[in-house]
């Protein structure tokens, strides 16, 4: 039984710090993505990983050339 005041999308949110090379190793694999580009999305959209995860995603949707 939970409580009231409790919800279930009350999870911890998950922040990437790039004072430490080995933190954005970690999630440049995580993200498969280069380290320079977990820094700059970092430095674009906030330290959140969500919302890296989803600027990533973003910006690796190209339009097509034909």
């Amino acid at each position: 039984m939970t409580h009231p005041q409790t919800k279930p999308d009350d999870a911890k949110t998950e922040h990437i710090d790039v004072t430490y090379d080995y933190a954005v190793c970690a999630w440049a694999r995580h993200f498969n993505v280069s380290q320079a580009r977990v820094k700059a999305a970092v430095a674009e959209v906030g330290p959140e990983a969500r919302r890296v995860r989803e600027h990533l995603q973003r910006s690796s949707e190209r339009p097509s050339s034909h």
